[in-house]
């Protein structure tokens, strides 16, 4: 605004001081006179606004100046020559030349500057008391309000009970106490605004059952408003959280007859899923669900003692006649939430599911269902469906139902999140899916397997830990094991057995390629990087059961050369670390090793194993490593006697004369770890083994605390290489088998007790 100049402005008996030039005027017009900034506002009372030409006359409050008008500065000052008066004015004692006007300098009298100082603290001044005053005021209005005095102290309260680690036990049960005091009977006139809701929410955290029921019953009837607001819906979660089963009948049924309606709203919806998915028994979940069939079940509601059902199927089932308004109402509303981009309702996937699974494929609603799967651009519809357990369903039923031309652009939404479907309890059945139904197993390669597992077998260090942690993992080594193992009990859940045997009766109708052919070109293209894996990291996994299972898995079934692994699990025996040992005498190191030796899983049906192609030849590469330390007698009464088993019983074992020879010397030593073994034998031999460890160490000169080291370990090698005795028999000695005196005895090494039979046998 400043710097406009205004026009036609005739104020007579204003002059310019000190300006003897007459100003220039139009021919019939009258003179303008020219006008000083500050007595505009005089001179032109009908426009109270101020505007200046100059720098001079600039705001004092802000300290900015706004530039000047070029036309009203020259109307103004251009002219003006200093007279007399004008250098009397300036005061003699600012120095010699300060008389003396500088070319295009105005200048101004000492008064003048005085007074626009004292107008610039005036201005301040009046700036502070305008804002004390305001701040007065809203202090008014808020002392104005109901129960402002109750409010101002309970917010006192909460800012000191909010503190949890500052807040002694006490204390806080005494200012909890004192809360209640205040909020009882008066809840509702708190849960509405934003700043004390919090209170009522601190209060709940902290209270007693019995007081969280009472803050319930008061805010019946309101739960629906509550859920509704901003601020409330989380003191409506917080009393679920927090809450008993009465308190969540007390909430529940009030969102009944509102479903359609709340689900759209945005802030109610959220809250009114988290009731459905986290709180609601079966039977109120089915009430929610059955109103997005539509307006007659939001009014009219079942009146019958027994439960009633959510699935639609039954629904249709008992009344056939109202299928097309149900199937609209719901298409109506699913359509709507995709629309609205509000696709991360567990209710909505259900709904999702109900729908999908009561069309028929090759119909126009199965058409359109799958191209609104496909409609939204940026894919967070499918995203969020493959998180949940009926949208996972959703997703699979899609992907086998669909064309190649769906799958493949259902499949390209899911790049960049299939390491975080992996690790998914319900996000995983959507990879195995896409295993099985997708024909084009270049496609599956290239959007699936580079996140799971790497795109090559150079992975770096993080790519390694990252497969590493996958294999340990119970649900993220389903993707990467389920194309060895097929549908194996071992590895799959109930569910997840389920769900592969209703896509596999959809694939035969919709899938071209044989299924045998299509899980080999997926191997050929996975095992050489997990052979490597195995290669680089067999020390690793032996140390873990999933680990162990991983490595077997693998080895019988991975497509391409598997000699350098196996060479590499060999090597193994040759470790000196103890924690190598440790873990090679475990149970399922033992499998894994007994396993790989015989060359096939064991059926337990036809009691056989049953041998894979090609051949292993593990077993003579683990002899001919056991035999070269002198280790097979050691293996033979220990932990793994059960893989010295397994080379007798092994097809194509080169070496069994030999074998049978060094068992035959050491039959003693077979013998006596194949025996019984009271408490007292035990502790006998344990002490023994210290003793000898303690004189052996004095010879060399050791400490004694070196000396119980030295005992410890020896302690912990023999209680190493007897573990395989205590696995089998454990169950037996609780059966009440005792020694000479009651005591319990401890049953021998079942594969030392086999493995003399055999001798017996030959």
């Amino acid at each position: 605004m400043s710097g406009t100049k205004r026009k036609n402005v005739i104020t007579p008996g204003i002059q310019q001081k000190g300006s003897t030039k007459k100003q220039k005027t139009a021919p019939g017009s009258a003179p303008k006179p020219q006008l000083r900034a500050p007595d505009l506002e005089t001179a032109t009372d009908s426009d109270p606004i101020v505007e200046s030409d100059t720098t001079e006359h600039s705001g004092d409050d802000d300290g900015a100046s706004w530039p000047a008008d070029e036309d009203a500065e020259d109307e103004v000052s251009k002219d003006d020559v200093p007279n007399e008066d004008a250098e009397k004015e300036v005061s003699s004692d600012d120095g010699p030349d300060e008389g003396v006007p500088l070319p295009g300098h105005k200048p101004q009298k000492v008064g003048k500057t005085g007074a626009l100082a004292t107008e610039s603290s005036g201005n301040q001044s009046s700036s502070k008391e305008a804002h004390a005053k305001q701040k007065a005021l809203a202090q008014e209005r808020k002392a104005g309000k109901p129960n402002a005095d109750s409010i101002a102290r309970t917010k006192k309260l909460w800012e000191r009970l909010r503190r949890k680690s500052h807040v002694p036990k006490d204390e806080r049960k005494k200012l909890v106490g004192e809360l209640f005091e205040i909020i009882t009977g008066n809840v509702k006139d708190f849960v509405l605004k934003h700043d004390s809701v919090r209170v009522i929410q601190t209060a709940i955290k902290y209270a007693n059952l019995d007081q969280r029921r009472n803050i319930a019953r008061e805010l019946k009837g309101e739960y629906r408003s509550l859920a509704e607001s901003r601020y409330a819906k989380f003191l409506l979660g917080k009393l679920l959280v927090h809450g008993d089963k009465q308190i969540r009948d007390l909430i529940v049924p009030e969102f009944y007859g509102h479903v359609r309606r709340l689900i759209k709203h945005p802030e109610a919806a959220w809250i009114l899923d988290d009731v459905y998915r986290g709180v609601a028994t079966p039977s109120q979940k089915s009430i929610l669900l059955r109103e997005w069939y539509g307006a007659e079940f939001a009014i009219f509601k079942s009146q019958g003692q027994d439960p009633v059902s959510g699935e639609l199927k039954s629904i249709l089932k008992e009344h056939p006649e109202k299928r097309k308004p149900i199937m609209h109402a719901l298409h109506d509303l699913i359509n709507l939430l995709v629309q609205k981009k509000t696709t991360g309702f567990t209710m909505l996937h259900d709904a999702m599911l109900q729908y999908l699974l009561n069309i028929s494929t090759g119909t126009e609603e199965m058409t359109n269902f799958i191209e609104l799967l496909k409609g939204d651009e940026e894919g967070d519809l499918l995203k969020n469906l493959a998180f949940t357990r009926s949208g996972a369903r959703v997703v699979c039923l899609a992907l086998a139902y669909g064309n190649a031309k769906d799958r493949k652009q259902m499949l390209k939404v899911y790049k960049g999140t299939i390491q975080a479907m992996a690790n998914d309890a319900s996000g995983h059945q959507v990879i195995l899916t896409a295993y099985d139904v997708i024909d084009d197993t270049v496609l599956t390669s290239k959007f699936i397997f580079p996140e799971l597992i790497g795109k090559s077998s150079d992975l770096d260090e993080n790519q390694k830990q990252s497969l590493l942690d996958a294999v340990n993992n119970i649900v993220a080594r389903i993707p990467i094991l389920y194309l060895f193992t097929g549908e194996s009990r071992m590895l799959l859940r109930d569910e997840d057995m389920e769900m592969l045997h209703e896509v596999h009766s959809i694939r035969n109708t919709t899938s071209k390629k044989d299924p045998a052919t299509r899980r080999k070109e997926l191997l050929a293209y996975v095992s050489p990087i997990l052979l490597s894996m195995i290669v680089e990291n067999a020390e690793a996994l032996v140390r873990s059961s999933f680990g162990c299972q991983f490595i077997t898995e693998v080895m019988l079934s991975a497509v391409g050369d598997r000699e350098e692994a196996l060479e590499q699990i060999a090597e193994l025996t040759k470790a000196d670390t103890p924690e190598i040992k440790q873990a090679l005498n475990e149970p399922s190191a033992g499998r894994m090793l007994k396993t790989l030796v015989q060359g096939g899983r064991y059926n337990p049906k036809s009691k056989s194993v049953e041998l894979v192609e090609p051949a292993l030849d593990f077993h003579n590469s683990l002899f001919a490593s056991l035999h070269e330390q002198g280790r097979v007698l050691e293996w033979a009464t220990g932990g793994n006697s059960f893989v010295i088993v397994g080379f007798l019983e092994a097809d194509g074992f080169e070496n069994k004369e030999s074998l049978m020879e060094i068992l035959k010397n050491g039959r003693k030593e077979l013998e006596e770890a194949a025996a019984p073994k009271t408490p007292e034998k035990v502790e006998t031999k344990n002490s023994g083994e210290h003793a000898a460890a303690a004189k052996t160490s004095k010879k060399v000169g050791t400490t004694g605390d070196e000396v119980k080291v030295a005992a410890l370990k020896i302690s912990k090698e023999v209680g190493t290489q007897r573990s395989g005795e205590k696995a089998a028999p454990a169950k037996a000695s609780k059966k009440g088998e005792s020694g000479k005196n009651g005591e319990k005895t401890r049953l021998g090494n079942r594969g030392a007790q086999l493995l003399l039979e055999k001798l017996d046998d030959a």
